[in-house]
């Protein structure tokens, strides 16, 4: 696995450095599993998407930054320790999609432990040069490594989650979060995030931890690059848009019907509010949390949704954005937050994506209903 290719926007400045594991600190006794249930032809695209947090943080003077320890090296030395005690409380994002034993064509998620990839890498640039990019889009997905699960052949091998931490040449340094969206949304995932947070900075806090953590990279034998390691799927290059709306609690409760009609509806107002049609022919996946946890996918195309919402679904929705999720409220490191902060949902060719969030238990928030489209 090796120094990234010169075709990027960072050139041969990107090297990766190292490639763990990570899983939770205890066995998980008894396993959990999720029902993935997808139509009878599910277009492909499904097992691509993912969502993505980049989170850059600016390098902070400490008395190990005097003695010439790495900042990002750091960081990714106690994420390696705390993302295992959170994954403890969460094994479900530790685990893999694997074929049903007991139905034959279902999919289903497993708390296996099998673990989620930590990735160390190094940018020759500094934090504020990498913020200049005017390409900055492009740029980003270059720090979040994700790749697509291999639904055909062995999906069992296929990370659901992945950390990439990269050192810039200031002391700064950024961490790249992905997570397919089988696994879990993003209202899910930015809660996921907020407790890991607090384990981070009550663990790294303690008078009786040691200054440097036990998987301190460069304290390894060969610190170098790795030989052969890619930036990831490519399926990140497209570009796509994504609005997020809110339903009112009252109308929580909601069969298939109301679904589509909720949707056509988000459909119609992000169409609006991004300027630009899309076509009748272009294909959907319907992606369903439901309260069970369990996951449902459909198909449909544009022309195949209600055409005309119902009047009782205009009016109840509100549009909100991905700082409203508390994403810019994550940081390692007390007091220092995050300079900058992105998110989005990859996209992939000549496909949409429209997400059912049930409102988490014991929550006034609503139904969440996130639209993705190609741009």
């Amino acid at each position: 696995m090796a120094a990234c290719n010169g075709n990027g926007p960072f050139g041969s400045k990107l090297e990766f450095h190292a490639i763990q594991t990570v899983m939770p600190v205890k066995p998980t006794d008894p396993r959990k599993s999720t029902r993935v249930c997808l139509s009878e032809n599910p277009i492909s695209g499904i097992f691509f998407r993912c969502f993505n947090v980049l989170l850059c943080y600016q390098k902070v003077a400490s008395e190990e930054e005097d003695s010439g320890i790495a900042s990002g090296s750091l960081v990714a030395g106690w994420i390696r320790e705390s993302l295992g005690w959170a994954l403890s409380e969460q094994p479900m994002l530790a685990g893999r999609l694997r074929r049903n034993q007991d139905v034959e064509g279902e999919l289903e998620m497993v708390s296996n432990d099998s673990g989620v990839r930590l990735i160390e890498a190094q940018l020759a640039m500094t934090l504020s040069e990498f913020l200049d990019l005017k390409d900055k889009k492009k740029a980003e997905a270059e720090l979040v490594y994700w790749e697509g699960l291999d639904r055909e052949q062995n999906p069992q091998f296929s990370p659901l989650f992945y950390v990439q931490v990269t050192s810039f040449k200031c002391g700064g340094y950024s961490i790249g979060i992905s997570c397919s969206l089988l696994l879990v949304d993003p209202v899910a995932m930015t809660s996921f995030l907020k407790r890991w947070r607090d384990i981070h900075v009550e663990m790294v806090s303690r008078t009786d931890v040691p200054k440097i953590p036990i998987f301190y990279r460069p304290n390894l034998r060969n610190p170098g690059p790795l030989p052969g390691l890619s930036i990831g799927s490519s399926k990140k290059a497209y570009a796509a848009k994504t609005m997020i709306f809110t339903i009112a609690n009252k109308v929580l409760d909601l069969d298939s019907e109301i679904h589509n009609k909720f949707a056509a509806a988000c459909i119609d107002e992000a169409e609006y509010k991004l300027g630009y049609k899309t076509a009748p022919s272009l294909n959907f996946s319907f992606l369903v949390k439901e309260p069970s946890e369990e996951v449902n996918v459909r198909n449909f195309t544009r022309e195949g949704l209600v055409q005309k919402p119902s009047t009782t679904v205009n009016g109840i929705h509100t549009c909100s954005t991905w700082d409203d999720l508390g994403v810019t409220e994550i940081w390692f490191e007390e007091g220092n937050r995050p300079a900058h902060v992105s998110c989005w949902i990859n996209s992939v060719p000549d496909e949409a994506l429209v997400m059912i969030i049930p409102s988490p238990e014991k929550d006034g928030s609503g139904m969440k209903i996130v639209v993705t489209l190609p741009h």
